[in-house]
């Protein structure tokens, strides 16, 4: 059953509601123990003082390097085809008609970039710090989206920013893409971002005892896995860096699994179940071959297929140690279907955990993400999201229903040709 909620308007928001855990509803578009660290431990990135212009403008030509060179690599192993040339041709545009977006991001004073969380390459988190930081703040842990494969911690920077000016720390992880690694190299990663967060955003104002985990779309995927494999590992009783106890909410937003191979009856589109992700995901550019090296063979689908994971007998002990689950998706995303966040709740539900699915009616794949934020006013993604991380803090709570509209950072023009570019790019 789906409870629908009115239109609103870009005038403030009331008190927050409670979040009913049983029931979908569509939105109208308008404690295990902690790791501590020994005395004479420091963390990988400890605070440090701001750099240089110089140093600035060096860490972007690097960052610009980087993102050259992954896609040449890309490039080379995809084939250089029509439909790929497209992609990136309108990838890079699209990333053209943000480039607000990168000022902030490479010259704010609250932004610290790439700070290393682990030995991999990619391992590197951005954090988006409030202005305020007179005392402890709520934190969001998140992997960005991209296909697998061109996924990056700057994809983050609006949400970063949005949150930031909420009073939220958001750490934006990277990870090792396709064909650096593949899923299980992304697991690792996203798990090892997070257990560097729980262990150390103290040094960076934040408070270890409020931190949310959220992922979007292939990145939702990615959280997921990390989420029910550290649980499945607590309940196994194995030593952790970090515990599912300290997640008080996982937030997927458009996530979901996609495809249908041989002896498989389930046809709805699902990127928490990979079954249903295959031939998908193959219309859309992302080739059955690729795909399946990704995922480390046909094999190895059920095993990073979150909705099947959490439905198995063996994982049933381990549902006491997740946090609650909170899924958004829109209706009109046709990269991957709400059908895929529909099914991933009533999986959880039927194993008994706290789920709430919320959906937003006529919203694609990147207007819950880049064009709502962009645009400027009431923001419902984010509204959302704030009543999560402010329940139970009155002061928080009180600040929300004051707090200023969002200036409008790009021409309603340049946001329908972004919304038309990242139809042909974005899976």
């Amino acid at each position: 059953m789906e409870i629908d909620r009115p239109a609103t308007n870009g005038d403030g928001a009331g008190a927050a509601e409670e979040m009913d855990l049983e029931r979908p509803f569509l939105r109208r578009s308008s404690s295990g123990s902690r790791r501590r660290r020994t005395a004479g431990e420091t963390p990988l990135g400890s605070p440090s003082r701001r750099p240089s212009f110089r140093q600035e403008m060096g860490h972007a030509a690097a960052e610009t390097y980087l993102i050259t060179r992954l896609t040449l690599v890309l490039l080379r192993y995809l084939g250089v085809g029509s439909r790929w040339i497209t992609k990136f041709l309108a990838l890079g545009f699209y990333a053209l008609l943000l480039m607000p977006v990168g000022y902030y991001y490479f010259f704010s004073n609250q932004v610290r970039r790439s700070v290393i969380y682990g030995e991999q390459p990619r391992n590197r988190l951005d954090l988006y710090l409030p202005i305020n930081g007179s005392t402890p703040k709520p934190v969001v842990a998140f992997v960005t989206g991209g296909a697998w494969i061109i996924g990056y911690k700057a994809w983050g920077a609006l949400l970063g920013r949005r949150l930031a000016e909420r009073d939220v720390i958001v750490a934006c992880i990277d990870y090792r893409n396709f064909p650096q690694g593949t899923i299980s190299d992304m697991i690792k990663d996203a798990s090892q971002g997070i257990s560097f967060i729980c262990n150390n955003i103290v040094d960076y104002g934040g408070d270890p005892n409020r931190i949310h985990l959220m992922g979007q779309s292939a990145g939702a995927h990615i959280a997921a896995c990390a989420l029910v494999d550290q649980a499945l590992r607590e309940h196994q009783g194995e030593n952790t860096s970090w515990s599912v106890s300290q997640i008080k909410t996982y937030f997927g937003l458009s996530g979901g699994q996609v495809f249908n191979v041989k002896n498989c009856s389930k046809t709805s589109i699902d990127r928490y179940n990979l079954f249903d992700l295959v031939d998908h995901v193959h219309r859309r550019g992302l080739y059955r071959s690729i795909f399946l090296s990704i995922m480390e063979g046909e094999q190895s689908l059920q095993r990073y297929s979150p909705e099947l994971t959490v439905q198995d007998q063996s994982f049933h002990p381990a549902i006491i140690c997740l946090p609650q689950i909170i899924l958004f998706h829109g209706t009109g995303d046709y990269s991957i279907p709400s059908t895929a966040s529909e099914n991933f709740a009533t999986a959880l539900r039927s194993v008994g955990a706290q789920v709430k699915l919320i959906l937003y009616e006529g919203k694609t794949h990147t207007d819950l993400f880049l064009q709502d934020p962009l645009r400027g006013g009431r923001d419902d993604l984010l509204e959302d999201v704030v009543a999560v991380i402010h329940a139970g803090d009155a002061v928080a709570l009180a600040k929300d229903t004051t707090a200023p509209k969002a200036r409008r950072l790009v021409p309603e023009w340049q946001l329908k040709l972004a919304r038309n570019d990242a139809d042909v790019c974005i899976l």
